[in-house]
């Protein structure tokens, strides 16, 4: 059970196991972009060219898809990028259901690990498979592996080692569990750190945080949603920056120094000096510092909100 390209390696992992996959489910078909296009989930256009069955549920409680999985006597069901599964479906595979989690937990529950990881400057996280119960992520755990998070990370980079590295791990432990050599540990229930979805009011930066907060906040969001900021009514996302730890007593958000030459764009912030690297000006693709200034006139003394 899954969506998004993150649990597409997973299935293949599975697949190329060798496990008896009695059928794939994913979310329904959306129509997309002017001309309403119906557009598969990454794992349905996975499944289909594996030649899986699918199930694509609109509703999990629905009498008629409990009967559909029941009727398909999987030993174990295997959850990774999903929704919250009810309690009808989780008492129906013998073995129980797993899942696949991006972080160590019992740190990060939630629907966003990776982004918050990287918010909060973590130097590593990791992926788990736990078993499902009736609390968000908070079944017993099965196996972890430790990913160490690099300076130079972003969202779509942690993204992708952790995709790899989770279908390397789903794939032993679902081994484990059919051969019944595996233990479990519980979780400390008193010890975790939360990671809440994130929304339109999350990409927006605030220049009152310290300099080296918003480059984490900018690598939760790079390259896709993005962090954005407003100057002269042009919203413009922040892809790439550094920082700098020197004190700065212009206003946070002010332009301190613009000069397309040195591929320079310096910011004030609440505390240090954002050095931005990469943009993207809305509606047009990325560009580094300095073609971005070379084509919109920034001057220092310019604010960003």
């Amino acid at each position: 059970m899954g969506t998004p390209d993150f649990a597409v390696g997973s299935l293949r992992a599975l697949h190329t196991g060798g496990f008896d996959i009695k059928a794939v489910v994913t979310q329904p078909d959306k129509e997309r972009g002017r001309g309403r296009k119906v557009s598969f989930t990454p794992v349905k256009e996975t499944a289909l060219e594996l030649g899986l069955p699918v199930l694509q549920p609109v509703k999990m409680k629905d009498p008629a898809f409990i009967d559909e999985l029941k009727e398909l006597k999987a030993d174990l069901f295997v959850v990774v990028a999903f929704r919250i599964l009810p309690q009808s479906v989780l008492n129906i595979p013998p073995l129980g259901s797993v899942n696949l989690h991006a972080s160590l937990l019992p740190q990060y529950r939630g629907a966003a690990p990776i982004n918050h990881a990287l918010f909060n400057g973590e130097k590593e996280t990791g992926v788990t498979v736990f078993f499902l119960n009736r609390g968000v992520d908070t079944g017993e755990i099965i196996s972890s592996e430790k990913i160490v998070i690099l300076p130079e990370d972003n969202y779509g980079s942690l993204y992708n080692k952790l995709s790899a590295s989770g279908a390397a791990l789903l794939k032993r432990t679902v081994s484990d569990i059919f051969s019944g050599d595996f233990t479990t540990r519980p979780q400390d229930q008193d010890v975790y750190r939360t990671a809440p979805k994130i929304g339109p009011e999350d990409f927006i930066i605030n220049w009152n945080m310290d300099a080296e907060d918003i480059v984490n906040r900018i690598r939760g969001l790079s390259p896709r949603p993005g962090a954005y900021s407003t100057i002269d009514g042009r919203k413009i996302k922040i892809i790439e920056a550094a920082f700098e730890n020197t004190k700065c007593n212009e206003k946070p958000g002010t332009v301190i120094e613009a000069d397309p030459k040195k591929s320079i764009l310096h910011i004030a912030t609440g505390y240090g000096i954002l050095k931005v690297k990469k943009l993207q000006p809305e509606s047009k693709p990325v560009t580094d510092t300095s073609s971005f200034l070379n084509g919109n006139r920034i001057e220092p003394g310019a604010r960003f909100l």
